[in-house]
């Protein structure tokens, strides 16, 4: 059975300081990486002989408007089959770059999800195959997930403050 500690391990003796902010929420093993190292980080995971971390659960984005030089986040989730274990990679991004490689030459399936994450938060995946909107449609000149816009219409007059606890 994999630990935390055991992987965690082994991937800093790896990256070295290119691994960084590892964390254990709700015992799931959370480490943050670069753009430039996440793909030698999943091959490294989906190839290792004793880990076989092969299956990606999911990637998708973040956005933190308020957080100057790291506004988006990529978030990816790895699964083991072999041994239940599953791990959590992020990478931060700036607005002003918001690019980052794809992961479609190790998992077919990280296709669709690049795609959705470009089409709800407009990060780039490049060398992806076909990023295009997937869910959206393709006239719209927004990423909907972004937190770009106020969650209520202030210039509503129908809505009473009294009934909301305001």
């Amino acid at each position: 059975m994999l630990s935390n500690q055991e992987v965690a391990e082994e991937i800093l003796g790896k990256f070295g300081d290119q691994v960084f902010d590892f964390e254990e929420p709700y015992g799931l093993l959370t480490l943050s990486t670069t753009r430039e190292e996440i793909i030698s980080l999943l091959e490294f995971l989906n190839t290792h002989k004793n880990y076989q971390i092969t299956f990606l659960t999911d990637i998708t984005g973040i956005h933190y408007p308020d957080n100057a030089g790291k506004e988006f986040m990529v978030v990816y989730h790895l699964h083991s089959f072999i041994h239940n274990f599953r791990v959590r990679i992020k990478v931060s991004l700036s607005q002003l770059d918001i690019h980052i490689p794809t992961a479609t030459g190790l998992y077919a399936s990280a296709n669709w999800m690049e795609r959705e994450t470009y089409d709800f938060f407009g990060i780039i995946f490049d060398g992806h195959p076909n990023l295009k909107r997937i869910l959206n449609i393709e006239e719209m000149d927004y990423f909907p997930m972004r937190k770009e816009y106020p969650l209520e219409d202030a210039t509503r007059e129908d809505k009473i403050d009294a009934l909301f606890g305001r």
